[in-house]
């Protein structure tokens, strides 16, 4: 890749990490975001047993589905109570500030916490750690070393991942090294620092190994978090950009977004790549028609175990790390069979 697109490059993720570093209350109405609702049992309730509260991003998406699976699990094996809720939107950073007011103002034990915004939401999640409660962060970080532990993605080697997948579903699709064509990047907020890890990592990957003539369009989409906002910009790139010849979702709901649009429009010419396993991404995979790909993450895992340990931690055990990366599986047609894909299926 030659240096002036390279820069391009370079410049569109300083811009988007600039965003993450110094974010400001985004412009976006939320006055029309639905508030997020009190918290509610998972589970059986019983006197005498740690309280833990868990707060996540978005209620609608199947990605948290699977995360509140996890605790509600882990409320059983571990002999606990859970509480959880969350926001309507990822955008919706002051709902989850409320809620962590209300976790402690209910005397929680713990806060399982994914901060929908890394910087605005990093005072929330230092008034936890300096209260009485533990604080576990999943699946992003904050701008904050004031926390017990983080389970997470490795999103930085994620991104290199999903470039790299990329650049084999478009050979796969039939695109040769001496070939034009565009890759075009949807993200669901420019607040969080997963979204800008991955896109670092993508792009750093991409300008060292990708052909000449293989460009990432510098024009990062941002669907905020709004699927039906998604599905307009994926149809936006298809427009404005005939050669477009791969989509790279850096979320769950960008990838659903991606996925659904390709679909509708029987667009076997684009190579999806994404997070998560939705059911977009599975008709995908499972297609003989399509070049796709998606990085499942452990985000079960991420609630489960960070649920296990907070309650340790509250027994008065230490931690020794800060931070814990949970691991992504690559999934694609020609591996659907293989035991570790099966397994992190099944809870997907």
């Amino acid at each position: 890749m030659n240096k002036i697109k390279a820069a391009a490059l370079a410049a569109a993720v300083s811009v988007l990490l600039s965003a993450c570093e110094h974010s400001v209350p985004q412009e976006e109405d939320t006055d029309e975001i639905e508030p997020a609702p009190p918290f509610s049992a998972l589970g059986e309730i019983k006197e005498g047993r740690k309280n833990v509260y868990v707060i996540i991003k978005n209620l609608e998406s199947t990605y948290w589905q699977v995360v509140v699976d996890g605790a509600k699990d882990a409320a059983v094996d571990f002999d606990c109570n859970v509480y959880y809720s969350g926001s309507h939107s990822e955008i919706d950073w002051e709902s989850q500030a409320r809620l962590v007011d209300e976790a402690l103002a209910a005397d929680a034990d713990a806060v399982i916490f994914a901060p929908n915004d890394s910087v605005q939401l990093a005072d929330k999640v230092e008034k936890v750690y300096d209260s009485d409660a533990k604080i576990v962060l999943v699946d992003t970080a904050a701008n904050t070393d004031s926390y017990d532990v983080c389970y997470m993605t490795d999103n930085l080697m994620a991104g290199q991942k999903a470039a790299a997948e990329m650049l084999r579903q478009l050979r796969a699709n039939g695109n040769g090294n001496d070939s034009s064509l565009k890759v075009g990047i949807q993200v669901g907020s420019i607040a969080s620092q997963t979204i800008n890890e991955r896109l670092a990592g993508f792009l750093q990957h991409w300008v060292r190994y990708a052909p000449e003539g293989w460009e990432v369009i510098s024009d990062i989409k941002s669907n905020e978090g709004d699927i039906e906002k998604g599905y307009g910009l994926t149809r936006e790139l298809m427009n404005d950009y005939p050669d477009l010849k791969g989509v790279f979702g850096c979320n769950n709901g960008s990838t659903v977004a991606l996925s659904k649009v390709i679909l509708d429009e029987h667009r076997t010419d684009i190579a999806v790549v994404g997070f998560d396993y939705s059911d977009e991404m599975a008709q995908l995979i499972k297609s003989d028609e399509y070049a796709a790909s998606s990085l499942v993450q452990r985000q079960y895992y991420m609630s489960y175990t960070g649920i296990e340990t907070a309650l340790r931690l509250i027994d008065g055990e230490n931690s020794d790390v800060k931070f814990v990366d949970t691991g992504i599986v690559v999934v694609n047609r020609d591996n659907l069979d293989y035991p570790e894909v099966k397994d992190i299926l099944s809870h997907n």
